[in-house]
């Protein structure tokens, strides 16, 4: 292998200039903002973890961990996800707090990739977890707080689409009973949105017509709430059933909200089977082919740190929400900018500091002769009414402290 040369990064990793930092923290204090207003408290957890708890208990399949050893030869790992290490301080240093919590969070994580997969190896969520509260209500907060979340981000087109686990393993263990390899191959093409694929497995199985019509149905069960309404219909499972009834009371629930609008009910949206036990839910916005927004429920992940307890929870996709907006126009940005020369330093600089104090983004610097020209141009302007661009840098306001101290404006 070649030595990288100094200016190469890890494949994955991307480095953020000042605009782009400017609209992530944007993204971010405007989303946690919004999940402080629905009473989430915000946390923070280490960047590593022991690949022995929140490793094993992720959601991210082992070899996509990033996994190291400490000094002593303990496995640890990168954090994946927030919603294991949440997890973990819920059943520890939360084990007395009363439930329901409710929890926000701002992180990088890190998931290992195959270079020739173009995704991110590093990147940004902002979320949430409700943990205590199994009802109907408490899926349906967490999908109206996602929606408010991207609204407040300033995704302006998207739709959510919401399923449950529940149905398609109920439906599956009716029409496919004793077919375990069958059931997987077909979640796995539902998972994958392989509907080819999905068709294909259906043919092999050499069903009933009407069990064959049956399966192949529910791929147009995407819509209203006479999707729930139709689903009650198709299966006489118990489980099935149940979980439709779920789903119509989240419905009903997010009717409540008035947020209706932005919801589809997508039968085929299951999530990851072997994470999530209830309700699943992407987001997507208009301009972009990746989902915005994820989540769920996980009703058995606290039970592996001692503390069982239902959770429902999302994470934004705040790196894939920077690229949404990223060529948007910038909002002008309020600095002011304040040159002086050596006599009208002590001036100058006591004017930016109240600036400073007062709220405002000060840029100060002392005139030189390479610089004169420059400043003398700003100066023949008079009062600054509008933005100005001094060396590659955009102001809205201006002032000098030069010729002896005193301000020639």
């Amino acid at each position: 292998m070649s030595k990288p040369k100094v200016f190469e990064k890890p494949i994955g990793v991307k480095d953020y200039l000042p605009g782009a930092v400017a609209k992530l923290r944007h993204i971010e204090r405007q989303v946690l903002a919004c999940m402080q207003g629905w009473g989430y408290e915000q946390i923070m957890t280490p960047t590593m973890e022991y690949y022995d708890t929140v490793g094993v208990a992720s959601s991210t399949s082992d070899q996509k961990l990033f996994k190291l050893l400490n000094n002593r030869g303990t496995t640890l790992v990168l954090r994946s996800d927030m919603t294991s290490p949440i997890a973990r301080v819920v059943a520890s240093l939360l084990k007395d707090a009363d439930f329901p919590l409710r929890l926000s969070y701002h992180s990088n994580v890190f998931r290992a990739i195959e270079e020739e997969a173009g995704r991110e190896a590093e990147f940004f969520q902002t979320g949430v977890e409700l943990v205590g509260d199994s009802s109907a209500e408490a899926d349906a907060e967490v999908v109206a707080l996602a929606i408010a979340s991207l609204k407040a981000a300033g995704v302006e087109r998207f739709k959510i689409a919401i399923g449950h686990v529940g149905f398609l393993n109920g439906l599956f263990e009716e029409t496919l009973t004793g077919r375990e390899e069958a059931q997987e191959q077909l979640k796995a093409c539902l998972l994958g949105r392989d509907y080819v694929g999905y068709r294909e497995q259906l043919r092999k199985l050499a069903l009933d017509e009407p069990v064959q019509r049956e399966l192949e149905g529910i791929l147009r069960l995407r819509g209203g709430q006479e999707i729930c309404d139709h689903a009650l219909q198709l299966s006489g499972n118990a489980k099935a059933r149940e979980s439709i009834s779920h789903l119509c009371e989240i419905w009903d629930v997010l009717k409540a909200y008035g947020v209706c609008e932005h919801v589809l009910i997508d039968l085929t949206m299951i999530g990851d089977f072997s994470y999530y036990t209830g309700m699943t839910f992407e987001g997507y916005a208009a301009d972009l082919g990746f989902p915005v927004a994820s989540g769920g429920r996980y009703d058995n992940l606290l039970s592996q740190f001692g503390r069982k307890a239902p959770a429902t929870g999302f994470a934004l996709k705040t790196t894939r929400i920077l690229e949404l907006l990223g060529n948007e126009a910038d909002e002008a940005v309020q600095r002011t900018l304040i040159v002086y020369d050596a006599t009208g330093r002590s001036e100058a600089l006591a004017k930016a500091q109240e600036l400073r104090g007062e709220g405002v983004k000060v840029v100060t610097e002392r005139v030189n002769e390479e610089s004169m020209e420059a400043y003398k141009a700003i100066r023949l302007r008079g009062v600054v009414e509008e933005p100005f661009t001094y060396k590659g840098i955009a102001y809205t306001g201006f002032d000098d402290f030069v010729l002896k101290g005193g301000s020639a404006t």
